[in-house]
């Protein structure tokens, strides 16, 4: 798949910060665009068509209808995805739930049911993960598990199916978008862990891997998230190191003082700041 005239492409998350920005980068280049989300409408003038994704009993005749509507499918992005705090040292809720199971079920219901329509075009499965995948940061668990589960099943589906359709998984770092406001509401913004990148390299990513002569496995949206992803790849300790050394600083800050979910961390940070500074107290 050189090329986007004519191309046959479903889109889920439509409806989204970069679900908008891709379905009008698509259609600018040609392709013929359908999105999914969980309210029907259109984008700029791109058909969505309304779907829980999380419902096992909705997302296979949605996926049917937009083959449809489009005679086949060339290209299926996987792009819905939401976030939200989560401590890994509290039980898994809700919110945990949620993002499982849009994350990485969704995904993999779409893709199942997409799959016949693919093989039959030689198409490409695009995977909108995250640099959490690899690199994960505390109190976002379930943002970090959900898109690591998302990039181990894009790796099994490469195995299954590499040999008919291409597998991409494109890996994104910060953009603004409401994703983010339930963490920043909790007291946990990302600011100052991950920079801000623009909605524009994440969607020209997406079409690198849609258009590349031989599917790409991974691709970084900016040249810091190629050497991020090659750190958390093979030098995983040292990435471990970076990351505690910014929540450290983060915290002696104070940056996280008024997040009620980070009352465990900042506890056992400070405890261990103040033994750290009883230690050289003797007298000898």
């Amino acid at each position: 798949m050189s090329a986007l005239p004519g191309r046959r492409v479903l889109v889920t998350g439509a409806s989204g910060t970069f679900g908008r920005h891709l379905c009008a980068a698509l259609t600018a280049a040609g392709a013929r665009v359908v999105g999914v989300d969980r309210q029907a409408g259109t984008v700029d003038g791109v058909p969505v068509l309304g779907c829980d994704l999380t419902d096992p009993a909705a997302v296979a005749p949605t996926v049917a209808a937009a083959v449809e509507r489009l005679g086949g499918l060339d290209l299926l992005v996987n792009n819905a995805g939401v976030g939200g705090p989560a401590p890994a040292e509290l039980p898994p809720d809700e919110v945990v739930r949620q993002q499982l199971e849009v994350n990485l079920l969704a995904a993999w219901r779409t893709t199942a049911a997409a799959l016949p329509a693919l093989e039959a075009a030689r198409g490409r499965v695009v995977f909108v993960a995250s640099r959490m995948a690899l690199l994960p940061l505390p109190l976002a668990a379930a943002y970090g598990v959900s898109k690591r589960a998302l990039v181990a099943y894009a790796d099994a589906l490469r195995h299954e199916v590499g040999t008919h359709v291409g597998v991409s998984v494109v890996y994104p770092s910060m953009v603004a978008s409401p994703i983010h406001d339930s963490t920043a509401d909790a007291g946990l913004s990302l600011r100052g862990v991950s920079r801000l990148e623009p909605v524009a390299g994440v969607v020209a990513a997406i079409l690198r891997a849609a258009t590349a002569r031989r599917a790409p496995r991974d691709v970084a949206t900016t040249r810091r998230g190629r050497l991020e992803l090659a750190l958390a790849r093979h030098a995983p300790a040292l990435a471990d190191r970076l990351v505690r050394r910014t929540v450290a600083a983060r915290v002696a800050a104070g940056d996280l003082d008024a997040a009620p979910l980070a009352a465990g961390m900042l506890r056992r940070h400070r405890a261990g700041a103040d033994a750290g500074n009883g230690a050289g107290n003797g007298t000898g």
